[in-house]
């Protein structure tokens, strides 16, 4: 018969008075000042505490709960003098597993969700109330993905990129979209500047006719930037193919090194006849 794994926490959060809630580490410098906090602040001012606070079991002698996760969020309470907050009481006093290996949500994901509150009739200047931005915000988020093709937003789905980054992808067609993802992706690039040099190093029939890139360089800079661009993308397969192999005779190197350096003999003619082979030696071991 299967053992049920035991939850980590009570299910049903208690409503605890925030004086009685003792954090267990020190507050960041200047976190009022913080774009987090204002977002935090923001979120709780305009619909309320989302998430729970974490704390331990009821500590009769300090007569406080200890907090484990939710720190900012009851800085926040605090500023905003709320005397009580939703709590779920944790099973043990270990922190670690609370909120450390969190999986932000991409911009796509966050693309989908603004939408779906639109949709629903939630007004723009309240989401940017919660959200602490400003409408014009909202509003390029809510059209982050219009006119890109299908294939390049699933190879975006899982990743973090601008809204500016979307409108330089918006400028080209359908296939250079999607070839441009595949170079961002490999290169692990999603740069603003690098999405830009990509619009510049595409061809003309590849751009949508509307939105042709701008005229400020000139035939025989973007047929050089061309060529450069190319040129770097062989380059980057290449290593790309011969790193996993390139890494191996590394370590196997600084190991054969090490055992070198580790016989008294060999370091003492090393030092004698070839210092400078040593001292190379040396940094290659501790690197």
């Amino acid at each position: 018969m299967r053992m049920a794994i035991p939850l980590g926490f009570n299910l049903e959060p208690l409503m605890l008075a925030v004086e009685k809630l003792l954090p267990t580490r020190r507050a960041p410098t200047n976190i009022l000042l913080s774009p987090k906090y204002r977002q935090i602040r923001a979120s709780i001012e305009e619909v309320d505490l989302i998430e729970p606070l974490t704390v331990t079991a009821y500590d009769p002698l300090a007569r406080t709960y200890h907090l484990l996760d939710g720190h900012i969020r009851l800085i926040a309470l605090k500023e905003l003098k709320r005397d009580q907050v939703a709590c779920l009481v944790a099973h043990d006093d270990e922190a670690y597993t609370y909120n450390n290996r969190i999986n932000r949500i991409s911009a796509v994901q966050e693309h989908y969700m603004i939408r779906r509150a639109l949709d629903r009739g939630v007004p723009a200047e309240r989401l940017a109330r919660a959200l602490c931005v400003n409408e014009k915000h909202i509003r390029a988020k809510s059209n982050l993905l219009d006119g890109i093709c299908p294939e390049a937003i699933e190879m975006l789905s899982d990743r973090q990129f601008s809204v500016e980054l979307s409108a330089m992808l918006k400028k080209m067609r359908p296939m250079r979209q999607l070839e441009c993802v595949e170079l961002m992706a490999s290169a692990n690039n999603f740069t603003l500047n690098y999405a830009r040099a990509l619009l510049l190093a595409s061809p003309e029939q590849m751009l949508i006719e509307e939105k042709k890139k701008p005229k400020a360089m000139s035939r025989e800079q973007l047929s050089r930037m061309e060529r450069e661009m190319s040129s770097i993308q062989d380059q980057y397969r290449v290593a790309e193919e011969s790193y996993g192999e390139d890494v191996l005779n590394l370590v196997l190197a600084k190991g054969y090194i090490s055992k070198l350096v580790g016989n008294e003999a060999i370091v003492r003619y090393l030092h004698h006849h070839h210092p400078e082979i040593l001292e190379q030696f040396s940094k290659i071991i501790d690197s």
